[in-house]
């Protein structure tokens, strides 16, 4: 029996290549926020239902099958290649200008990827200092040699486990440490990754209808360095997710650690491959990702904040309020949909942008938000 938690399940509908009807009653429907529900229309479907990518055979119907199946999805649609993003750019295209606000897909923008630590340049005050629990950042590649995991198989994901092992063989110094196959870790190297939340699980019925959960666990691993501060997490979602963490708000330290690290992937790819291109990238839409909600920079920032008195006062939703009114969110200090008591997570929703700013203050607002910078750094 299929596990709608890790099986793609696809809606009766799409799978007969169907305009689906729960589509259309959510689009008849007040108030529903699916950016691609708002953009899919029968006559979009009707040009595009037949076709299929080249590299994975991506159709329409697998591109809106979690936006079809779980209509909360905000975006609700995912690439299973590069060339989803330019065959079916009469739907990715707007939801990406809808997402990523103010930036245009028209050819007059060109993404740049920035990631020079000089440019950081905002300091952080005590007060900021001491609310702040950790700092994350964290960015995603995809390998151009392989189509994007929800167009993938279990031989390709093993794949890129078997090449990403060999080039965390080549990695020195503090970003030198041990890979971790979920299919051969020990319960107590299970355990243990648990308890430190570094351990990525799956189990998300949204991300299960994109296909990202195909054949699990096979081809899933997690690095880890021996000081505990650069991870990559391999066949999550996108091939590779590049993570520098650390205890504390100095945000400098972790971006420069994240930059050093990506630098080394990259260059132990080039040299385990003798490939000179070896990520997924368009001119204007950056570095590919499987949701258009990462591309980009495909990176985010977070903080781990202890603010009690303003969780207290105003409340969970209302700080998420003011966090996406500055293109954040606010979410669980365990993750989306986790419990919240005294601490928050906070991080970037828009990643295409150039400029990336988290701010926090706690206190209840009087006369409209205050705020402290936590960083403002160019990405």
């Amino acid at each position: 029996m299929a596990d709608p938690y890790f099986d793609l399940i696809m809606n009766e509908d799409l799978a007969n290549n169907e305009y689906p009807k729960d589509l259309e009653a959510v689009q008849a429907s007040d108030g529903h926020k699916c950016l691609m529900a708002q953009v899919m229309t029968k006559e979009l479907w009707e040009k595009l239902k037949d076709h299929k990518t080249a590299s994975a055979g991506w159709t329409l119907a697998r591109a809106i099958n979690t936006g079809t199946c779980y209509p909360s999805s905000f975006v609700g649609c995912h690439a299973g290649d590069l060339e989803s993003y330019t065959d079916y750019k009469e739907l990715f295209y707007p939801v990406i200008e809808m997402y990523h606000k103010g930036y245009k897909t028209d050819g007059s923008m060109k993404h740049v990827t920035d990631m020079d630590v000089e440019k950081i340049t905002t300091g952080l005050g005590d007060t900021t200092q001491a609310k702040i629990i950790s700092t994350r950042i964290r960015t995603a590649r995809n390998l151009k040699m392989f189509p994007l995991n929800p167009g993938g198989t279990k031989e390709t994901r093993l794949e890129i486990a078997d090449l990403m092992e060999k080039v965390f063989a080549t990695l020195e110094g503090d970003l030198a440490g041990k890979f971790y196959r979920h299919t051969s870790m020990t319960p107590g190297e299970t355990q243990n990754l648990v308890d430190w939340h570094f351990l990525f699980r799956g189990k998300d019925k949204m991300q299960a209808a994109s296909g990202y959960h195909a054949d699990w666990p096979h081809g899933r691993g997690i690095f880890v360095s021996a000081d505990e501060k650069f991870l990559l997490w391999i066949n999550e979602g996108d091939h590779i997710r590049i993570i520098s963490m650390e205890q504390g708000g100095d945000v400098k330290s972790v971006f420069s650690r994240l930059s050093r690290g990506v630098a080394a992937i990259e260059a132990g790819l080039k040299a385990v491959t003798g490939r000179d291109d070896v990520y997924m990238h368009d001119e204007i839409l950056g570095k590919i990702a499987c949701c258009p909600s990462n591309l980009g920079t495909c990176m985010r920032g977070s903080v781990h904040i202890l603010v009690p008195k303003l969780i207290a006062k105003i409340g969970f939703d209302e700080i998420d309020k003011i966090a996406r009114g500055m293109n954040c969110q606010a979410r669980g200090s365990s993750g989306e949909h986790s419990e919240v008591i005294d601490r928050i997570d906070i991080f970037n929703s828009a990643v295409m942008q150039s400029a990336l700013d988290v701010h926090i203050h706690d206190t209840l607002p009087t006369q409209g938000p205050s705020h402290t910078a936590v960083y403002n750094t160019f990405v």
